[in-house]
């Protein structure tokens, strides 16, 4: 009989299609092919997702769609303590999610994030299947850092090169020093219940590890990716056409490439393109959902832009081949660490060399003259001097082409997380016959069939 494996993640891509979000169903979609484990997903949805009221008065679970193990929990960020990461609603996690658990009964819980839901999922999880295990892949650093898990500082967006409450203290100066004490140990203490942690970058782990993670207890484990057929490479005589795909949000740089390209639009660069000057493509959204200050930033640096921007707007996931088709580079501008950008992945799938910050798990993903081009983070005339760089030299394109590795598909990757499951549960099996508890008595809780939307 098949072992079961629960995801965990906070939010559902159909509702919002971030990284971790997308990761998270790729992985239960291969999952499915698996001879040992049988995968379930349980996402967390609420009226940010768009959903205007849950239409299931006193349940918080319901399936989704058609598929017999896809679940969504309600979660109303109204009701969430962020600074500690938890629900002020107990009634979500020791009733409602300790009886799914309990009706799923999973020998693996695999949490892709807690935002919105709960470090004490954690807690709950070991209380109520003991002989579980728990692995958990971080995505960024919300553990760490309060300002949305980003490590920059909250005003001037500056760096943040390590915590401390002191340090914490500068960008939240109401809250007492002694509250961020309170709030690191608070969360490692539901951490010592995780047996394995994953990180999909070598320069996250470290900072993990610089926090208080043990070791031997989080390892590297890039995020797989689906791999179709990859587009083709086509001859161009002169490889001027970039491309931005991602949220059109603060921390992502979107204003500091639009200035570039301001730059490059204006007097004194066209002397240097001779076959043709660079145009960008702006594949995003969710500006209106920006502060005010940043929304009015970026919509006039798009007035300003309009002779070498297009503003593209929303896309689909399975839209990027052909998106990419018709472009060059793909550049990621981010003034934040990241982790491990999928677009690196997608981009490197189809053949695209990288312009990015020089920074995190960008300048760890893209290595500067190989795969792609690093700028100086947060620097509108370093992009522009690298973009300048990058489509008037010739041979340039195609050398960094020639660089670019083999993406690590979804298949190899969900294979490898069966073999870390299979060895978490080895030693269980032998001492205590499996992930049983013995409350799996209990009846199973009421659920209600949910539609996509």
């Amino acid at each position: 009989m098949k072992k079961k494996v629960l995801y965990v993640v906070h939010n559902h891509p159909a509702f919002s299609p971030g990284g971790a979000e997308i990761y998270a169903l790729d992985v239960y979609e291969q999952m499915k092919s698996s001879q040992d484990f049988e995968p379930v997903l349980l996402a967390r949805t609420g009226p940010q997702n768009g959903l205007r009221g849950w239409p299931h008065p006193g349940l918080r679970l319901a399936r989704f769609n058609s598929d017999p193990n896809q679940y969504l929990i309600y979660s109303d960020p109204t009701e969430f303590d962020w600074f500690y990461g938890v629900s002020r609603t107990k009634d979500l996690v020791v009733r409602h999610y300790r009886e799914f658990l309990l009706a799923i009964q999973p020998d693996v819980v695999h949490f892709q994030h807690t935002a919105g839901l709960g470090y004490d999922l954690i807690r709950e999880t070991r209380n109520t299947l003991p002989n579980a295990a728990i692995v958990y892949t971080l995505h960024e650093y919300l553990p760490i850092c309060l300002h949305d898990g980003q490590m920059v500082r909250r005003r001037s967006l500056e760096l943040c090169r390590g915590e401390s409450p002191a340090a914490c203290r500068q960008c939240y100066p109401d809250t007492p020093a002694s509250s961020f004490f309170l709030r690191k140990h608070f969360i490692q203490s539901h951490f010592r219940l995780v047996d394995l942690f994953l990180s999909p970058s070598r320069f996250l782990r470290d900072r993990y590890i610089e926090w208080g993670i043990p070791e031997d207890k989080i390892v590297f484990e890039e995020n797989g990716r689906p791999l179709g057929a990859a587009v083709a490479c086509q001859a161009r005589p002169v490889r001027n056409r970039l491309a931005f795909f991602g949220q059109l949000g603060v921390y992502k740089g979107v204003d500091v490439l639009l200035k570039a390209m301001r730059l490059l639009g204006g007097a004194g660069w066209g002397n240097v393109f001779e076959k043709g000057s660079p145009h960008l493509w702006l594949h995003g959204a969710n500006l209106e959902h920006q502060p005010e200050v940043f929304r009015n930033t970026v919509e006039q640096l798009l007035g300003a832009t309009r002779k070498n921007v297009t503003m593209v707007g929303r896309y689909r996931q399975d839209e990027l081949p052909r998106l990419m088709r018709d472009i060059d580079w793909v550049v990621i501008p981010s003034i934040w660490w990241e982790n491990s950008p999928l677009v690196i992945q997608e981009a490197y799938a189809n053949g695209r060399p990288v312009i990015c910050s020089d920074i995190g798990g960008m300048a760890e993903k893209v290595k500067d003259g190989v795969t792609g081009l690093h700028f100086r983070t947060g620097d509108a005339t370093a992009l522009a001097e690298v973009i300048e760089r990058a489509v008037a030299t010739e041979g340039l394109w195609d050398r960094l082409n020639s660089g670019i590795p083999r993406v690590y598909g979804i298949a190899p990757a969900s294979g490898n997380l069966a073999k870390m499951y299979r060895a978490l549960l080895s030693p269980r099996s032998s001492k205590c016959g499996g992930a049983q508890s013995e409350k799996s008595s209990k009846p199973a809780p009421k659920l209600v069939q949910e539609s996509a939307g």
